[in-house]
């Protein structure tokens, strides 16, 4: 079902820069798992540039089950752009949940006026897929912005809305990341250095994709692809001996 969402990020990102393989940590680039009605290969890809520190995508196709596209692009450190963060899920032709964000790395008035404001149109075009949906696993103040899609839906809006506001997003954040200027200021990059960090740490504490990860593939190797690749920045918390 998002096959298509992943080769146009692809497209873009080839044409508009020289994407460099960034390294995936051995057994983590591939797995099959025979769990399950359907077989599940997830399979990731990650590159960087100069402008982007790292750019990861991962692809579960689970045949009818489920079809899974996550995405996260990093800049470099010496721009403090958002995150670009993409999170479609599909469980059969009706169950379908689509995230799709710049995620702030700060709340600053100015900040969010430079980086977040300039999606407000284009949300405001996509109605159907900008619904007040709770967060159960996160605070929807921190990483997320105003300005986000986040919608349960189906698949015929997938392709008729969710395609072409996808387009738009990923260009708007190609023209923002080539409109702004790298920073200069040590104290400005290790700010950015940090909360990229906090993001990872965050995000690696709180993501449910982890357990649909354990039950396709096994918790260890669930482990493993949460704190060696999706967020590598983050450290695993400590296991009270009592729980071991």
């Amino acid at each position: 079902m998002f096959q298509p969402f992943q080769a146009f990020l692809e497209q873009e990102l080839f044409s508009h820069f020289d994407l460099k393989n960034r390294s995936i940590p051995d057994g983590l680039e591939v797995n099959v798992s025979e769990r399950g009605k359907n077989p599940a290969t997830i399979q990731s890809w990650c590159y960087e540039c100069d402008e982007l520190r790292k750019i990861r995508y991962t692809y579960i196709d689970a045949g009818e089950t489920s079809q899974i596209f996550n995405s996260v692009i990093y800049p470099r450190q010496n721009y403090d752009l958002p995150l670009l963060g993409i999170d479609f899920l599909a469980f059969g032709q009706k169950k379908i949940l689509v995230v799709l964000d710049f995620q702030p790395l700060f709340q600053d008035d100015s900040y969010l006026e430079k980086y977040i404001e300039p999606m407000a149109p284009l949300r405001a075009r996509y109605r159907e897929l900008a619904q007040d949906l709770e967060m159960k696993f996160y605070d929807s103040n921190q990483y997320f912005s105003k300005n986000l899609l986040f919608a349960k839906t189906d698949a015929e809006t997938v392709v008729n809305q969710l395609f072409p506001a996808y387009q738009e997003y990923i260009g708007l954040y190609l023209e923002l990341l080539q409109q702004t200027q790298p920073l200069t200021d040590p104290e400005d990059i290790q700010r950015v250095i940090k909360a990229q960090k906090d993001y990872d740490q965050y995000s690696a504490e709180r993501d449910p994709a982890s357990g649909l990860f354990s039950s396709y593939f096994g918790h260890e190797w669930a482990e493993r692809f949460l704190y060696e690749f999706l967020f590598e920045d983050a450290v695993p918390l400590a296991i009270p001996m009592g729980k071991r």
